[in-house]
Order: C-alpha cells, then sequence, then structure tokens
C-alpha cells in the first residue's frame, strides 16, 4: 500500500491526538491553581499539573509541525502518562515519593478530571496507532528505496 493512501488516515489520527493533548492542557493549566498548597519542600501539585500542560502543548506542537514516529511516540508517553496517573491516583493512595507529594483524591470530580482522563486515553490510543502508522510507513519507504537503488542483473 503506497503511503499516499495512509494521508488521510495520517491526518485524522493526528488532529485526534492533538485534540487530545490540547483538552489534557487546557484541563491542567485549569486546575493547576487549584493545588498549590500539596506540596513538599521541592514540588507542589500545582508545579506538576504545569508540568504535565507544558509537556502536551510541546508534544501536540511537535506532532503538528513534525509528524515522525518519535514525535508520536512522545505524544504517547505524554497522554499514556496523564492517564495511568489520573486512574493511579484515583484508586490507589500513593503517598509521597520523593519530591513528588502525596496526590491521591478518590473522587471523579471536578467534571475536568473526566474530560482529561477520557481526551488522555482517546489521544495515547490514537498516538500509538500513528506511530505504528509512521513505521510501516517508513519501512516500506526504504524496502522501495533498497528495490529502486539495487542493480539489476539481467541474464541473456
Amino acid at each position: 500500500m503506497r503511503a499516499e493512501s495512509h494521508k488521510p488516515v495520517q491526518v485524522a489520527l493526528i488532529a485526534v491526538v492533538v485534540v487530545g493533548l490540547a483538552i489534557q492542557a487546557f484541563v491542567h493549566f485549569h486546575l493547576a491553581g487549584s493545588f498549590p498548597l500539596n506540596k513538599t519542600s521541592t514540588l507542589s501539585e500545582e508545579d506538576l499539573f504545569n508540568a504535565e500542560a507544558v509537556a502536551a502543548v510541546i508534544a501536540a506542537l511537535a506532532l503538528i509541525f513534525r509528524p515522525r514516529r518519535y514525535t508520536a511516540g512522545f505524544a504517547f508517553l505524554v497522554a499514556a502518562a496523564g492517564t495511568a496517573a489520573v486512574v493511579v491516583y484515583r484508586y490507589v493512595n500513593v503517598g509521597k515519593i520523593g519530591p513528588i507529594p502525596n496526590m491521591y483524591d478518590p473522587y471523579w470530580a471536578p467534571f475536568e478530571k473526566n474530560l482529561s482522563v477520557i481526551a488522555e486515553a482517546i489521544a495515547a490510543v490514537a498516538a500509538f496507532a500513528l506511530f505504528v502508522l509512521l513505521h510501516q510507513q517508513s519501512r516500506s519507504e526504504s524496502t522501495t528505496r533498497q528495490a529502486t537503488s539495487s542493480p539489476s542483473v539481467s541474464t541473456v
């Protein structure tokens, strides 16, 4: 299958990932101010929320301007890590881990938390699918390049 036939799928996956990461960034920037007092001597939950939001923005912009396997992989890591953090801290009281404060929150409130975890999960799945698609395209392009660059031997 030619790379051009994958282009609409690639564009759709990038759009899904970027929208999911944008929601993740918005929610974390919006909610960060709610947690300045939950902190250790080094970090606050507000700092971590802002860092996650910045990582989501960087991943989205990287994917928009440079849609490659490594940017799709980075977007997957950011979205999947956000999903995992929300789910773990919702169901497990992990406690303080070194400089990371205890962020246990046994409730699915406020609404933005639900929105964020759904967007992060969808973005993670789409980013993984995009990574696989770009990997397949890269392999098929290298195979095509090898086939056209190798000398033909004709027997008479």
